[in-house]
């Protein structure tokens, strides 16, 4: 599943490229389970907007939009074929309803969660349409913006306010964090990722800030003191940044919004190294199951 670094990688990018663009259609496929609000909503709020601006809220990709100042007239529901060709499913057009909904508003938002699997790519209309893709929407810059998804555990909805619960793992502070996990009983790594309290944070950057951190996955969290706590926060924020920096980690279907491999994969030094020596000591590291995740450490650099 795409963590904090390779969402907010996927942000900038599609912030950089379509940025003030306007959403002319939007084409939906026929399976439920991408989408968690109504098809018709999602349409009527997409639409005519413009892109105010991309950006992260947690592992969600938020869109900001707004009114276009030339706007269309609603039109009625039809079925179109599915892009590329391939069958057919519902598009739900801009539709009349007496009941109040999210495209009412002048500023409304597109919220995507990417799921273990899902992606947003920029590219030109003519392009093939990929296998597994729920969604096409069509830009006045003649682009398309695509959101495939293999699996189909990403979600598409509209809102307006969005808010992800949770502290931001970038901008919190240390009296705020250490406040947040001081005394709790349940492991460091559970802690970790618990998106009530950090969101962002997956497997992946657990592990590898623990690593820096010195500290075991399986440590309870009321056992660090003060100082190991502050030293844990440092870690996840500098490994946080660092895999922005290197465009997130590739280790299975991630891709940024051009398409492209993130590299922090490549500077992993525990996550997905069972067996292999530790960089530092040269210790093999082990994987642990903690609460039905795997965990991967340094049983020497870590206690």
């Amino acid at each position: 599943m795409p963590e904090l670094p390779e969402v907010e990688t996927i942000a900038r990018g599609l912030a950089a490229r379509i940025t003030g663009d306007v959403i002319e259609s939007v084409w939906l496929g026929s399976k439920p389970e991408p989408l968690k609000s109504k098809a018709s909503a999602i349409v009527a709020t997409l639409e005519s907007r413009r892109i105010a601006s991309v950006r992260r809220v947690g592992k969600h990709i938020v869109f900001d939009l707004e009114l276009n100042s030339v706007a269309r007239a609603p039109s009625p529901a039809r079925r179109d074929p599915k892009p590329g060709g391939r069958g057919s499913s519902t598009r739900a057009r801009r539709v009349e309803d007496p009941s109040p909904h999210v495209a009412s508003q002048s500023a409304a938002q597109w919220i995507v969660h990417l799921g273990m699997t899902g992606s947003l790519v920029v590219c030109k209309a003519d392009q093939a349409v990929e296998k597994h893709t729920h969604a096409v929407v069509k830009l006045a810059s003649g682009r398309e913006l695509r959101f495939v998804d293999p699996r189909r555990f990403g979600h598409l909805s509209v809102a307006r306010g969005f808010e992800a619960g949770g502290h931001e793992p970038l901008e919190i502070e240390l009296a705020r964090f250490t406040s947040l996990f001081r005394g709790r009983k349940t492991p460091i790594k559970s802690a970790l990722l618990n998106q009530k309290l950090l969101r962002g944070v997956g497997n992946i950057y657990a592990d590898e800030s623990l690593f820096r951190a010195g500290i075991r996955p399986r440590r309870r969290v009321a056992s660090l003191t003060h100082e190991r706590l502050q030293r844990l926060l440092l870690s996840v924020q500098a490994v946080l940044k660092e895999a922005i920096e290197l465009g997130g980690s590739s280790i299975s279907d991630y891709v940024d919004a051009d398409g492209e491999e993130g590299f922090f994969q490549l500077q992993h030094r525990v996550y997905g190294r069972e067996g292999e020596p530790c960089l530092v000591c040269g210790t093999p590291i082990k994987r642990v199951v903690i609460a039905g995740r795997s965990s991967h450490y340094c049983p020497e650099c870590q206690s």
